[in-house]
């Protein structure tokens, strides 16, 4: 998938990585306090391919119930080393789910 986004946006240009926070759940209907924070980076041509990927994701991970808080980009790789290799991860095209 990162091929087909380097096509799109150029060779020069690195794929976009989306940084989306939010809170999980394992269970249906789980109370606001049982939410488990989270941050998945992903790259995806776009804000709804980036939001269906980290849904995806998550799902896989046994994930029943998501709220989605914010989203954004990261345009470089992070300063804080916790967030590198996830950072490197989606830049490969792999989606990174990061739980707190």
């Amino acid at each position: 998938m990162s091929d087909q986004i380097e096509e799109e946006n150029g060779e020069d240009t690195p794929p976009v990585v989306y940084l989306i926070m939010g809170r999980a759940w394992k269970e249906e209907d789980g109370e606001e306090e049982d939410g488990l924070p989270f941050h998945v980076m992903v790259t995806a041509p776009d804000d709804d391919g980036a939001v269906r990927r980290a849904v995806e994701a998550l799902g896989e991970q046994g994930f029943v119930d998501a709220a989605l808080d914010q989203l954004g980009y990261i345009t470089e790789t992070p300063e804080e080393e916790f967030f590198v290799q996830p950072y490197k991860d989606a830049l490969a095209g792999n989606v990174s789910v990061i739980t707190f």
